[in-house]
């Protein structure tokens, strides 16, 4: 059974840092392309950042964008988002998940696996 389990999320002060970890199951993880969304109360899921099989294509919201960097282990099945520098606004349930393609892709609608959803908290 394909399962994407999301950790590391916590709370933290304005400007300090986390990393979150998702560890895949039950897929071929290399023929997929990982992302992070977050959702915050109120709004709708948003892209945070993907990557590619290879790594070598890493597209990033604008948002947080030199904050927050993608990787991912492939021989781990494993993706992380390190977050720098996190301000109240990034306070939000962040979501991995993964697409069965070579490209990543930014749209919630092309991801079709999702971990279950890890808390961060931002405060000032």
């Amino acid at each position: 059974q394909v399962q994407l389990v999301d950790t590391g999320g916590g709370m933290v002060q304005a400007g300090g840092s986390l990393r979150l970890s998702c560890v895949a199951s039950g897929l071929n993880f290399e023929n997929y392309v990982m992302g992070w969304f977050r959702q915050a109360p109120g709004k709708e899921r948003e892209f945070v950042a993907a990557i590619s099989w290879s790594s070598n294509t890493t597209p990033y919201a604008d948002a947080v964008k030199g904050r927050f960097t993608i990787s991912r282990e492939n021989t781990k099945n494993t993706v992380y988002l390190q977050m720098n520098s996190l301000k109240p606004e990034d306070t939000a349930v962040y979501y991995c998940a993964g697409a069965r393609r070579f490209y990543p892709t930014t749209a919630v609608s092309q991801y079709n696996a999702w971990g279950q959803g890890t808390q961060v908290t931002v405060s000032a």
